[in-house]
């Protein structure tokens, strides 16, 4: 019997090389006089940045911009935007970049409108009402948030990333454009494209799932697992960069509908207190989850494997097909096995501070309602074993 569920696809998606063309019409649609377009130093050097100002200069649309965004932005970056906000009398949030320019997007959204601190919208449904009018350009793939309900930000107080969520800060628009991704640097592209991957398995798998996130899952998972590997070799494959591109965006969706599992719940605090990587910290975890959740497997983890390995899951399959295939895209993107192999991890004591934070770190995790819906049921426990394997 199929179970209760509802879903929601708010955005006006558009898709295409050059897309990004249409911002001018979107902005005028929604009656955006003077919009804040917020994106990143690196994006401004790439020229990404350049291109937006000028397709916003040819439209004849006033902006103002915020380029300080970081990865794994803090409540002080959401404080400052949200004062330049409303000092320059902007009506409209452009966000131009991967999920933190997005998350922050959302996030100054609610602290310019409606007041105080993004920390005091902590959680569901705490937002009184719509923000002004959101346009998201992803230029990677990625983290869907141009389709999702969440702005994750980092409180450096806690150390801890809290989430906002509700339908009130969801995008307008979202403007995927594959010529945007096709300038990231092959690491950037392979945690990304990761991310995406398991943004798809763990709607797919979670105790939530329903007909429509599966299918959005499924669709999400033949096109990237069907192209990462080609696209992080050459990111000018403009096949390759329009699968990834589709695919990220399919994955949010499937996800926004129904959450995801550990691997999230378990991410968001290594990337608090060490500042790994949102893409790397979940890439980390992949393998090591999905072996703790083969308990529960089901076909689903024969479809996946097809999914990413190209190959029939024959009479012989076995969960652990699936764990090692996972283990052996990591291994052909060149993601670390461990986190003591990540950069921020050895530049932050090291497996020694990281053994040391795990107690803390399992607590966090299961704060997350993501663990709620973990197709097997976890404890604190279980958490810091699973850190612990990874150190």
């Amino acid at each position: 019997m199929i179970k209760d569920f509802g879903f929601i696809i708010p955005q006006n998606c558009q898709f295409g090389m050059g897309a990004l063309k249409k911002l001018p019409d979107f902005l005028k649609a929604a009656g955006s006089t003077k919009v804040m377009l917020i994106s990143d130093r690196m994006l401004e050097e790439l020229g990404v940045v350049g291109k937006v100002r000028d397709i916003l200069a040819a439209g004849g649309l006033e902006y103002a911009e915020y380029l300080d965004v970081v990865g794994n932005p803090t409540t002080d970056i959401v404080k400052e935007c949200a004062e330049k906000y409303v000092a320059e009398k902007c009506n409209g949030l452009l966000a131009v970049g991967g999920g933190s320019p997005m998350d922050v997007a959302k996030a100054v959204g609610v602290v310019a409108k409606f007041g105080g601190d993004i920390g005091d919208y902590e959680g569901v449904g705490k937002v009184p009402g719509k923000i002004d009018t959101l346009i998201c350009v992803p230029t990677t793939a990625g983290t869907g948030s141009e389709v999702t309900v969440a702005a994750v930000i980092t409180d450096t107080k806690r150390n801890y990333k809290l989430s906002v969520l509700g339908p009130q800060i969801s995008p307008d628009y979202a403007v995927l454009d594959p010529e945007l991704i096709m300038t990231a640097p092959a690491s950037v592209a392979a945690a990304c494209g990761v991310d995406a991957l398991i943004h798809a398995m763990e709607s797919y798998i979670n105790t939530d799932a329903n007909p429509f996130s599966k299918a959005m899952a499924e669709a999400a998972m033949s096109l990237i697992g069907g192209n990462i590997r080609a696209f992080v070799g050459n990111r000018k494959n403009a096949d390759a960069a329009c699968a990834m591109m589709l695919g990220s965006c399919l994955a949010g969706i499937a996800f926004a509908n129904n959450r995801l599992g550990d691997i999230h719940a378990m991410s968001h605090p290594v990337s608090a207190f060490f500042n790994v990587p949102h893409g790397v910290a979940n890439a980390v975890l992949m393998p090591k989850v999905f072996e703790f959740n083969a308990i529960c497997a089901d076909e689903r983890y024969a479809k996946i494997y097809e999914y990413i390995t190209g190959k029939k899951a024959g009479e012989d399959f076995v969960p652990a097909m699936t764990c090692e295939a996972l283990a052996q895209l990591n291994a052909d993107l060149g993601i670390p096995t461990t986190f003591s192999g990540v950069k921020q991890v050895q530049e932050r004591g090291g497996a020694a501070h990281y053994e040391e934070l795990i107690p803390q770190m399992a607590i966090d995790a299961m704060k997350s309602g993501n663990v709620t819906v973990n197709p097997r049921a976890t404890t604190v426990k279980d958490v810091e074993a699973l850190y612990a394997s990874l150190k």
